[in-house]
């Protein structure tokens, strides 16, 4: 009879866990995707400064690099190793390449866009930005088939043979989980979490959620 008490008891509290583990689950992406997409307009925004202030002194000879240089030593002294010389330079190529700020989709990492960056046609370009977003596939999947150039061999074969390649490429996905963002060493530099080998993968992970809380809270 004790027995079965115990067990009428316990699934009330294993429905109840299960409920309360889905709505952390959910708060924790929903955290993830947020502190992701602030990285990604915050990138852009500086892309953007950085743009309009070398047009402001374009006739001085080399004054871009010399901005980006100085620029980069003030920032790297404040906000860490994040801000190079050569992340600039992303963040400005990233602003060129993606003018309209509304366009810019929060489901992809600093990462795919920085792969996307390499693909010179723009219509290949809109082409691996949307089949990311759609086919939620995770920085290593975009990349791989941005280099087999998946656009190219897709326009070229004809439409009949179409689902075959589209087949094949599903059967390479690895799909992206909101909460791999996190694990972006972009991500934890710009959350000004530093990676510590000496962190169990339990610790790093309530690191993250604090500096989260800390992030959100100042977003408002």
């Amino acid at each position: 009879m004790k027995k079965i008490e115990t067990t009428m008891e316990s699934m009330p509290i294993e429905n109840l866990y299960g409920n309360v583990k889905q709505v952390i689950e959910s708060a924790r992406e929903t955290a993830y995707r947020a502190v992701n997409f602030a990285m990604v307009q915050s990138y852009w925004q500086i892309g953007k400064l950085i743009v309009e202030e070398e047009q402001n002194g374009k006739e001085r000879a080399g004054y871009g690099d010399a901005l980006l240089k100085h620029l980069a030593k003030k920032l790297g002294m404040d906000y860490g190793k994040g801000y190079t010389v050569s992340n600039l330079q992303y963040m400005r190529q990233f602003y060129i390449t993606f003018q309209i700020y509304h366009a810019l989709r929060g489901e992809l990492s600093w990462t795919h866009y920085r792969s996307l960056l390499k693909v010179e046609r723009e219509d290949a370009r809109m082409f691996y930005m949307n089949e990311a977003v759609n086919c939620n596939w995770n920085t290593r999947t975009l990349e791989r088939q941005i280099n087999s150039s998946y656009f190219e061999r897709l326009v070229m074969t004809p439409e009949q043979s179409r689902p075959l390649l589209k087949e094949e490429a599903e059967t390479q996905k690895v799909e992206l989980e909101a909460k791999d963002f996190i694990k972006d060493p972009y991500v934890l530099e710009f959350l000004d979490l530093k990676a510590n080998p000496g962190f169990y993968e339990r610790e790093l992970e309530q690191s993250i959620i604090d500096k989260l809380q800390e992030f959100l809270l100042r977003l408002g």
